[in-house]
């Protein structure tokens, strides 16, 4: 892959830093995970009642559009088909798609419209495991895995038939929707009784791929080392920034949910705080990484409550503090974040973003020469108000005999009214 190439096509992505990821399908109406046909080993006989009751009559994607635009997030990406194997659009490939459902219509393209109509960049998320599909081989993580009968199948399934179909839909999917963004394919497990790139004839569907789209961003999900323009970690918060083999950032996108699913769950409690989950944004930002926050809407086609709740808390947050978000990545190394701290950085207008996690007494000490060398002028970014920038004075200083650099932010004894306050630092041009 062609390094400058690769730079054109994520260059608005590492800008936007902010995305959202729907999980959306036939798990939705059991809502008790988007694995529970793995989890509970049901049948495709048992699971057709859902097929044959799924009718979101509520669902309005231009509702969805304006939530995750207000939220600041500048992309999305939707679950064509998940492992269940169900398809949101008019696919002329099989009958297991929303338009054979009660709903009786295509449930994607309104949705494509509707988020590009917001200025939002469009990402299809396709399964490359379908455990409805006649053809695919029960494996180690299929429903009917423990299922001797169903086993004892594979015989006469043809895995070139379902390769054959998911090349097929990939190839609906890039011709049908117009320009698409990112491309998320999901997963590989190769290995014994698992599936992988000779599986998914992954070569050549990479080369389909960028022969019909060739400015759309790939995931580093199909078996094939190198192939990906962007890293995936799930549920996963790195330590530190991903580095290539010569030390520079990766590209790379956290995908994280709201509680501990994807799908709709009706019944789950662990719905992560809301501080919490923005600090995990400005931690994507401060090691050069972008974070793709899950909603999974509901059966009648909504985002519950409380989902809306958090999506919310976001836009109110970044509807003053984007700046430090947008087109900012890990600071350069010389800036050590103090204390309680994380720092994102504006490499172009070279402005220095310090997020406040945990609010001191009068002062935010930061440690280095680069602050004294650099620092021209700083402010809070929620309201532009001045933060005196004179330094330690000599008194204080005494206090700390072993640190001859020690710079401070002059801070008000009282924490803004604001969930994670921002210092906006101007340094000085090099």
């Amino acid at each position: 892959m062609s390094s400058k190439k690769a730079l054109s096509r994520t260059s608005w992505f590492t800008e936007s830093r902010f995305g959202l990821f729907i999980h959306w399908g036939l798990y939705s109406m059991p809502a008790r995970h988007e694995w529970v046909r793995n989890k509970e080993k049901i049948s495709n006989e048992e699971y057709q009642k859902y097929f044959e009751h799924f009718n979101p009559d509520l669902y309005d994607p231009k509702e969805w559009a304006r939530e995750a635009k207000n939220a600041g997030m500048k992309y999305f990406v939707i679950t064509t088909k998940h492992h269940e194997g169900f398809c949101l659009w008019d696919s002329k490939l099989t009958d297991y798609k929303a338009p054979c459902t009660p709903c009786r219509r295509d449930l994607l393209k309104p949705m494509v419209e509707a988020f590009r109509s917001e200025g939002l960049k469009v990402g299809f998320y396709y399964s490359l495991l379908d455990w409805h599909h006649p053809h695919y081989t029960v494996d180690k993580i299929h429903p009917m895995r423990d299922n001797e009968e169903e086993r004892g199948k594979n015989s006469k399934r043809d895995i070139r038939k379902y390769t054959k179909y998911l090349h097929g839909q990939v190839r609906e999917l890039l011709s049908n929707f117009g320009k698409i963004d990112i491309l998320w394919f999901d997963f590989s497990y190769p290995g014994e009784d698992g599936k992988g790139r000779d599986d998914w004839d992954s070569e050549n569907l990479l080369k389909m791929v960028r022969k019909l789209q060739p400015d759309v961003m790939i995931d580093n999900r199909l078996d094939l080392p190198g192939s990906g323009d962007f890293e995936t970690p799930e549920q996963f918060q790195p330590p530190a920034p991903l580095r290539d083999g010569n030390g520079d950032i990766k590209v790379w996108e956290a995908c994280q949910t709201f509680s501990g699913s994807w799908g709709y769950y009706r019944d789950e409690y662990s719905w992560r705080e809301r501080d919490e989950l923005l600090c995990t944004l400005i931690d994507c930002v401060s090691k050069g990484g972008n974070l793709l926050m899950n909603v999974g809407p509901t059966a009648r086609g909504e985002f519950d409550a409380r989902a809306l709740d958090r999506l919310r808390f976001f836009g109110e947050w970044m509807k003053r503090h984007s700046r430090s978000i947008y087109g900012c990545g890990a600071a350069p190394a010389e800036f050590k974040a103090p204390p309680g701290c994380m720092l994102t950085y504006n490499s172009e207008k070279e402005i220095l973003y310090i997020h406040v996690q945990r609010w001191p007494y009068k002062f935010i000490l930061a440690e280095g020469q680069a602050y004294f060398d650099r620092v021209e002028y700083a402010q809070f970014l929620h309201d532009g108000s001045e933060i005196d920038i004179k330094g330690v004075d000599a008194w204080h200083m005494s206090q700390f005999p072993d640190s001859k650099t020690l710079y401070s932010f002059a801070i008000p004894q009282k924490r803004p009214d604001v969930a994670v306050p921002v210092i906006e630092v101007f340094l000085k041009k090099q």
